[in-house]
């Protein structure tokens, strides 16, 4: 099995739509703008918020930051909880602790909201590291966070950037082709789940080792270690 483990948290571990799609209406509004319904905005589950409104709303970088501003307004206040772990995570990740792996979460969300969340679902005592970005723009770039959740679990054996193949003994899980590019940049098993908010083929084109479509078989895949191909 995998003896270290970093997941991805929104789409992977929590269903987060309400509470995102619902910050991003807020944002588009207090910008004078229509807010499309929440389905349209599945896009911007995953990728770092100010490129999403840059791609999705022709944004400049001035007019991105006020949304992003404005999206964390609401978010700080409930869109932090509007959120719900999936069906058989918890299970998974006390099977996963039991049988021995170092579990982490890597995520492009600010850290403090990841930590809250992880605390309000009961979900912080399973990870040995929690590592997201910063509310100042740092380390926005998924493999930045890959980055430093490694260097916290690994320490000294941390893989350097681009060594292919050094670490097959850590797999990054995730629904979106960052996770899967992150995993990439580390030579890191890549494990992508289809349950979560990726296009049709997204994981696939990425080049994901492997890909589950429920979080069942999600946790067979971290248990033998990858042994069974997709």
């Amino acid at each position: 099995m995998y003896q270290y483990i970093l997941f991805d948290l929104d789409g992977t571990l929590t269903d987060p739509k309400q509470g995102i799609t619902g910050c991003v209406q807020y944002a588009l509004r207090r910008l004078g703008m229509e807010a499309p319904d929440a389905d349209a905005l599945e896009p911007f589950i995953g990728p770092p918020l100010l490129d999403s409104f840059q791609e999705f709303c022709g944004f400049d970088e001035e007019k991105g930051l006020q949304a992003v501003a404005y999206y964390r307004e609401r978010y700080a206040a409930s869109g932090w909880f509007e959120n719900e772990v999936y069906p058989g995570v918890a299970e998974m990740m006390a099977r996963l602790q039991e049988a021995g792996c170092h579990l982490a979460v890597a995520s492009s969300k600010p850290e403090v909201f990841v930590e809250k969340i992880l605390v309000h679902f009961g979900m912080r005592p399973y990870f040995e590291v929690v590592v997201g970005s910063g509310l100042d723009g740092s380390r926005a770039r998924k493999e930045e966070v890959v980055e430093e959740a490694l260097r916290q679990l690994l320490g000294k054996g941390t893989p350097a950037k681009g060594a292919a193949g050094n670490r097959r003994d850590v797999a990054m899980v995730g629904d979106r082709k960052f996770d899967v590019k992150g995993a990439q940049q580390f030579g890191l098993a890549s494990i992508g789940v289809t349950y979560g908010y990726a296009a049709e083929g997204e994981l696939a084109e990425a080049g994901a080792d492997r890909i589950v479509d429920t979080v069942e078989e999600l946790a067979e895949a971290l248990l033998s270690g990858g042994q069974a191909q997709a």
